[in-house]
């Protein structure tokens, strides 16, 4: 019937239906400009004196302090109209404190200690004075000509193997025939090794160094210096307490393998260059070894929470932006200092509430945006992460439906490659997974901020790693668009003098403004940003 109508009825049918678009529209896609003037100032100025007050002590995860910037962070959202999720402001982060009060290892007679000879890069409970054989596995790799645990007998025993992977005289390693590491080559290549010792029954892995015994005790004592400062203890997951496959993993230097092998740091390290020189597994002449090992740990619940608001958006309100910045720090030292952690992370929370408000002010003059934004403090960033971690694992709507990520995380200081330029800002990870997002950047900052905007630390291969060091790392794992927010490091950098006294906030507001923006521009465009990147 309807190819009967006549025209001017056609006509005007579309005017009445574009007539009723209208108003979305154009309060979906209204100036932002009046809301981004929201974020001033003495408003993040205000926020941050409190919460990097010596009142809060550092606010470090778990604590009473803590919880104590949590309502404060909660109450701000629900004043300028966030909404809570599930019913409440709070996402409880399941983690415990581990710590670890017996630490014992011999061999040969020879009693160890921890953190002197020897360190861990994880610990799990070993009843007291076990004994283990320990048997050398070369590399403790099994890929390509290395196969060093077919012949192994592992089966409760603990593995012995070299850190990392072999490297040939040229500089490419051997299993990748690249610059590029393999999975046992990498930072965590120890996981590899341990699943592949675990596979063949044993209970554990002692990595030996590939640093010199003057490095490796330099780095002994840096640890030292943290373990004074802080606490021995460790948080993890709750579900992660008490997995079947966890297992102590124990650093030693060369000489200290030598020794528990019965051999010379000599021949072990000559027995290493054929190892390369050779490209494969060869025997070697090192018969396994009884150690006695002890780790007693304790572990205790921790009460944290990530703090949430939730502002529904229009017609695409089923697509959530995240904005994030974490609330923790590392809490009071040994010594009985405090660090506020005015900069870290306390500038990036305060930015994530005021870009809070200036979208909650939008909302409520009718400017609500078309798709939903998930505003986020997290917790347990100084312990790993893990407040976003957690939520990645827990997600409060769906990852195939959250868009991105813009997570800001130490701004309004100047490095030292930045000193007299306050109008500048490191971007990492905006075009690693989505070329559109770095497109938003660009443009957002070209026609309101005019900042400096400098990718250094986005080239993957720089040496700090920073794309891995903050929150959203954890979105970027999930194939989810992330921007990182950050203006450097200083020597206050996770140091009692961070103090609010210190940050510019000027530099702050415009920060905050850019991702105001950039957040209006993708809440608010017709398509949903693409995932067309995969840069390392």
């Amino acid at each position: 019937m309807f190819y009967k109508m006549k025209k001017s009825t056609i006509y005007v049918l579309a005017l009445i239906l574009v007539a009723k678009l209208i108003p979305t529209i154009v309060l979906a896609q209204g100036n932002p400009v009046p809301f981004a003037y929201n974020i001033k100032a003495e408003d993040l100025k205000k926020h941050l004196t409190f919460l990097a007050s010596d009142s809060l002590k550092g606010r470090n995860t778990g604590s009473a302090e803590q919880k104590v910037a949590a309502n404060y962070i909660a109450d701000h959202f629900k004043k300028v109209g966030l909404a809570p999720v599930q019913g409440s402001y709070f996402q409880k982060v399941g983690l415990v404190n581990r710590s670890w009060s017996n630490v014992l290892f011999s061999a040969r007679g020879k009693n160890y200690e921890y953190m002197n000879q020897f360190m861990a890069t994880a610990l799990a409970p070993v009843a007291a004075n076990s004994k283990l054989s320990a048997v050398f596995a070369g590399f403790g790799v099994e890929q390509g000509a290395y196969t060093d645990f077919s012949q192994l007998k592992a089966k409760g025993a603990i593995v012995m193997a070299f850190e990392g992977e072999a490297k040939d005289e040229s500089g490419n390693y051997v299993l990748s025939g690249t610059k590029d590491p393999s999975v046992f080559g990498k930072g965590d290549g120890w996981k590899e090794k341990l699943k592949r010792a675990q596979a063949a029954g044993a209970k554990g892995l002692i990595l030996i160094s590939s640093k010199s015994e003057k490095d490796f005790a330099n780095d002994m004592r840096q640890r030292q210096i943290m373990m004074k400062r802080f606490s021995n203890e460790r948080m993890v997951f709750t579900d992660e307490a008490a997995l079947a496959n966890e297992a102590p993993v124990l650093i030693v230097s060369a000489v200290v393998a030598a020794e528990i092998l019965g051999t010379t740091e000599a021949e072990l390290l000559a027995f290493k260059s054929d190892l390369v020189r050779q490209k494969k597994s060869i025997s070697s002449k090192f018969k396994p070894a009884l150690i006695n090992l002890t780790i007693e740990r304790t572990e205790k619940p921790v009460d944290t929470y990530n703090v949430v608001g939730f502002l529904e958006g229009t017609d695409k309100k089923e697509e959530v932006i995240v904005i994030t910045a974490h609330y923790d720090h590392i809490g009071v030292s040994k010594d009985g200092k405090i660090n506020n952690g005015a900069n870290d992370d306390g500038s990036g929370t305060v930015t994530v509430m005021q870009v809070a408000e200036a979208f909650g002010r939008a909302a409520a003059a009718g400017n609500k945006p078309r798709r939903s934004i998930l505003f986020m403090t997290v917790t347990g960033e100084e312990k790993g992460l893990l407040g976003s971690e957690y939520y990645s694992n827990h997600p409060l709507f769906p990852l195939e439906n959250t868009v991105c990520d813009l997570n800001i995380d130490m701004t309004g200081r100047r490095d030292e490659g930045h000193e007299g330029k306050p109008d500048y800002i490191y971007v990492i990870g905006s075009d690693k997974l989505s070329s559109q997002l770095h497109d938003v950047l660009l443009e957002q900052n070209k026609n309101h901020m005019g900042l400096d905007l400098d990718f250094t630390f986005n080239d993957p291969n720089d040496p700090n790693r920073f794309y891995y060091r903050s929150d959203h790392y954890n979105f970027a794992k999930k194939k989810i668009p992330v921007a990182f927010f950050f203006n450097g490091v200083h020597e206050d950098y996770h140091q009692p003098t961070d103090d609010v006294e210190k940050i510019d906030f000027d530099q702050v507001q415009k920060i905050g403004r850019l991702v105001f923006y950039m957040a209006w521009d993708i809440t608010n465009r017709n398509e949903r940003l693409k995932v067309d990147s995969n840069k390392p």
